[in-house]
C-alpha cells in the first residue's frame, strides 16, 4: 500500500518512519525545503531515541522517501496522513489554519478515492470540516473518506507506543475507511491490539479526554504536594500509597514543576476552549490549567526563599531544560517559565541538557545564558544547583566533586530524584517538592 505522510515533524516523522517499518511504501511530504534536504541526507530534525537508525534503514531498504512535491504524493496514495501542526491561538483553541490548507491542497490534487487520515491533535468536528474543504476544492468530484485516528505517543518512547500500543482508535463513516485502516494495521490486529472503531467526533475527543485525564493527575499531585510541604507529610509515600489502588494507578502521580511539553499544555487549553464554544464549560479542565500554572511560580519562590529571599546577582543553574528526558522538546517546558522568571529578578541563569540546549536557545526569550558542557560545568561557582529534567545522567553525581565547585552548596530537586537527609549529610541545603 501507498501512504503519504504530510508533516515532518514529531508525529509526521514517527508515523511515517514506524509504517514503513510495518512494510508500507511511504512518503513523507513537507514545505520544507532544508528539513526534507536533511532527511534525503540522513539528518534527523528531532531527537527521537532509535528513530534514526529506523528511518535510515527503511530508506535504505527504498519504503520510505521524503519530497516537497505535494501533488504528486497525494497522486501516488491511496492514503494521506495529515500530521500538521495545531498550536494554541489567543483563546488557547487549536489553530487548524495548517489543517485547512493541508485539505484544501488534498481537495485540489485528489485523483481518485482516497482515505485522508487526521494524525494531528484536532478538536471535535475537525473530520467534518476537512470534507467540507476537500470538497469545496475538488476539481473532479472524487469519492473520499475522512478518518481520524489519533496518536498516542509519548516522547521518548514514541517508537515502541507505535510499535506497541496500548489501543489503535479508528473514527470513521464508512465500512471501506475502516476496512483500509485496519489492513495498515495489520500487524497490530493480528497481535490483538484493541481497536476502539467509532464516529468521527468520538475518536477527537478520546484523544484530548486522554491527555486531560493524565494532566489532571499531575495537577491532582502536585497540590498535594504542596499541601504535604505545610502538614509535614511526604508526597512520595502519599502517592505510593494511592497509586497501588487499581481504579488510580501509579502513573503520572509525580511531584515536580508541573507538566509541559508539546501536548498536555496545548490539548487542556483546547479542550477547555470546546468546553466553552460548546456551552458546556469543563470546569476540572480549568482547574487544572490554573493549577499547572501556579506550580511554576510555585517553584520559582521556592528558590527565591532558598536563595534567602535575594536573587540579583546569584547564579542559578539548571540540570536540565527539555520538558522530560529522553527528549530535545523544550515547548512549554517548566524551565522556560522559570529561567525566564528568575532571569528577570536579575538572576545569572546557566544550563545543561544532553540534547534540548539547541532548541531552548531557539525559544528562550533570555540571551545570556551560559550553556554548559556538562553536569560539573553548569554546577561550578553556582548559588543554586535545579533539578529540572530527571534525565539517567544526573541520577547519579558525585556529590563530593559537586560541592566543592558550587559557591553555595544549595540543591533544588524539583523531581525528588535524591535523598534528602543523604544531601544534607554531603553538606548540601536541599530542598524537594512535597517533601518538607
Amino acid at each position: 500500500m501507498h501512504i503519504t505522510v504530510i508533516g515532518t515533524g514529531y508525529v509526521g516523522l514517527v508515523t511515517g518512519t514506524c509504517l514503513a517499518e510495518f512494510g508500507m511504501n511511504v512518503l513523507c511530504v513537507d514545505l520544507d525545503e532544508k528539513k526534507i534536504a536533511g532527511l534525503n541526507r540522513g539528518e534527523m530534525p528531532i531527537y527521537e531515541p532509535g528513530l534514526d537508525d529506523l528511518l535510515r534503514r527503511n530508506v535504505a531498504q527504498k519504503r520510505l522517501a521524503f519530497s516537497t512535491d505535494l501533488e504528486a504524493g497525494i497522486a501516488a496514495s491511496l492514503v494521506v496522513f495529515i500530521a500538521v501542526g495545531t498550536p494554541p491561538s489567543a483563546d488557547g483553541s487549536a489553530d487548524l489554519g495548517q489543517v485547512k490548507a493541508v485539505a484544501a491542497d488534498i481537495g485540489r490534487f485528489m485523483n481518485g478515492y482516497k482515505v485522508i487520515v487526521d494524525k494531528s491533535t484536532v478538536p471535535v468536528g475537525t473530520g467534518k470540516m476537512v470534507c467540507e474543504v476537500i470538497a469545496e476544492n475538488q476539481k473532479v468530484k472524487t469519492d473520499f473518506d475522512v478518518v481520524s485516528n489519533p496518536e498516542f505517543l509519548r516522547e521518548g518512547s514514541a517508537i515502541a507506543d507505535f510499535m506497541r500500543p496500548d489501543r489503535v482508535v479508528i473514527g470513521a463513516e464508512s465500512d471501506q475507511a475502516v476496512a483500509i485502516m485496519k489492513d495498515i494495521y495489520n500487524v497490530l490486529y493480528l497481535n490483538e491490539t484493541p481497536f476502539v472503531v467509532t464516529n468521527l467526533e468520538t475518536a477527537e475527543l478520546i484523544k484530548y479526554a486522554a491527555n486531560a485525564f493524565l494532566a489532571t493527575k499531575i495537577s491532582f499531585i502536585n497540590e498535594v504536594a504542596n499541601l504535604c510541604e505545610k502538614v509535614g507529610a511526604n508526597v512520595q509515600q502519599v502517592a505510593r500509597g494511592i497509586g497501588l489502588d487499581g481504579r488510580i494507578g501509579k502513573k503520572f502521580l509525580h511531584a515536580g514543576p508541573g507538566y509541559g511539553g508539546s501536548c498536555f499544555p496545548k490539548d487542556t487549553l483546547a479542550l477547555a476552549a470546546t468546553g466553552r464554544s460548546a456551552e458546556e464549560p469543563l470546569a476540572i479542565v480549568e482547574a487544572v490549567i490554573a493549577v499547572n500554572q501556579r506550580q511554576r511560580q510555585r517553584m520559582v519562590d521556592k528558590i527565591v526563599d532558598l536563595l534567602g529571599g535575594e536573587v540579583k546577582g546569584k547564579t542559578v543553574a539548571f540540570l536540565g531544560l527539555s520538558f522530560k528526558p529522553e527528549t530535545d522538546d523544550v515547548r512549554d517546558a517548566p524551565a522556560l517559565f522559570m529561567v525566564e522568571s528568575l532571569a528577570e529578578m536579575g538572576a545569572q541563569i546557566k544550563g545543561y541538557d544532553p540534547e534540548g540546549m539547541a532548541a531552548f536557545k531557539e525559544l528562550s526569550s533570555v540571551s545570556n545564558i551560559y550553556y554548559a558542557e556538562d553536569s560539573y560545568d553548569v554546577a561550578t561557582d553556582a548559588d543554586i544547583l535545579i533539578l529540572m529534567t530527571e534525565w539517567n545522567q544526573f541520577r547519579y553525581l558525585d556529590l563530593t566533586r559537586l560541592h566543592k565547585l558550587m559557591a553555595q552548596p544549595i540543591f533544588a530537586d524539583l523531581r525528588n530524584v535524591y535523598d534528602g537527609e543523604k544531601m544534607r549529610e554531603a553538606g548540601f541545603i536541599y530542598d524537594g517538592v512535597g517533601r518538607k
